[in-house]
């Protein structure tokens, strides 16, 4: 993309950006309450650890602060795509009900128009959460920090953060060809309640579907290793940016090739 292209983009992008929180401000009390609701569900999540850990030591070779860690970390890879690509859920109905036409007139990228209409700001009270509770567990640990470290622990949160969007975008795109496509979506929302869990603590028939078939895997456990483990992490770990870059083009490629061939309702 030219640089004059992206400027474009960006400025697009915050003027839509402006007008969506002009209209969520507008009903305050709405915010407010699925605000606390979502903190409530993650501090439940948190309690979960702490009762199991109470009679338990560890968990397959995985302490009560590694797991607190793997938690942490995917709330802060899951925030991208509960903020910036919510209206994902929302695509199906665009799409049954004919509305989804007004989208390919537009003379700008079809994707980045659809989801940039749509921010999730609950998300960032999710962000806050899963930066608390990774800090929390990093301390405990006693990981240590430097520079290197931080750079190590952004590229594999991106890459954690545009996996998950990966299998939404895929999962969400399945609705231009199937008409109950919202349990394809639903299906993979539930899934990545276990991206929070290593996989070692499943069966090795899972542990392959949650690699190569739904990656959640991707989401926390491959990429948190890195941190974890730095002496001797999984070699798909360290492939975790590229495998995400690669599973990203094709869900997008996918979200395309249908949208570009909807043709409305016909009615």
């Amino acid at each position: 993309m030219k640089k004059k292209d992206l400027r474009f983009y960006l400025r697009i992008y915050f003027k839509i950006l402006a007008q969506d929180l002009k209209s969520k401000m507008s009903y305050r009390a709405d915010f407010i309450i699925s605000t606390i609701g979502m903190i409530f569900t993650n501090i439940a999540g948190f309690v979960s650890f702490w009762i199991i850990f109470r009679n338990f030591p560890s968990i397959n070779g995985w302490s009560y602060y590694e797991m607190l860690f793997l938690y942490g970390f995917s709330l802060i890879a899951l925030t991208p795509v509960q903020c910036f690509f919510d209206n994902n859920w929302s695509l199906r109905i665009a799409v049954y009900s004919g509305d989804f036409i007004k989208y390919c007139f537009r003379p700008i990228n079809l994707f980045f128009y659809y989801q940039s209409e749509v921010f999730d700001i609950k998300g960032l009270g999710q962000l806050a959460f899963g930066i608390g509770t990774l800090a929390y567990s990093w301390y405990h640990l006693d990981l240590g920090f430097n520079i290197v470290m931080l750079l190590k622990l952004i590229i594999f949160l991106i890459s954690a953060s545009v996996v998950m969007v990966a299998l939404q975008n895929a999962a969400a795109a399945t609705c231009f060809w199937i008409q109950n496509s919202f349990y394809v979506l639903d299906l993979v929302n539930r899934f990545r309640d276990y991206a929070k869990y290593p996989i070692t603590i499943f069966s090795p028939v899972f542990r392959f579907i949650f690699t190569f078939i739904m990656p959640i895997a991707f989401i926390a456990y491959y990429p948190s290793l890195v941190i974890l483990r730095p002496d001797n992490p999984e070699i798909l770990s360290l492939f975790s940016p590229v495998i995400a870059i690669v599973f990203f083009w094709m869900s997008y490629k996918l979200w395309m090739y249908g949208a570009m061939r909807y043709n409305g309702t016909g009615s």
